[in-house]
């Protein structure tokens, strides 16, 4: 009876083993770096629409208590570098 029980958990160490070892053969081949990449690549993408939402939002608050406009117009950093430039010479 203690046999069989010693070779049932050797036999599910065996397969978790061989299960880990084929995941990590998978990641070491060309195609697991195409999905490493992939998935680095989507997250600095995900980072950076956060990053440019808060941004507006930000953007959007500042205007409205300095009581610039109501809104932000899309143009970019040219167009609230202007209106910055044109608050100061005011």
């Amino acid at each position: 009876m203690n046999r069989i029980i010693w070779m049932g958990i050797g036999v599910a160490i065996g397969v978790i083993a061989v299960r880990k070892l084929s995941e990590a053969q998978s990641s070491l081949g060309p195609e697991g770096l195409n999905r490493a990449v992939g998935r680095l690549t989507d997250g600095v993408y995900d980072f950076a629409d956060a990053v440019r939402a808060g941004m507006r939002e930000r953007e959007t608050e500042l205007r409205t208590a300095l009581g610039v406009d109501g809104g932000v117009d899309g143009g970019g950093a040219g167009s609230a570098a202007a209106t910055v430039r044109g608050a100061i010479r005011r």
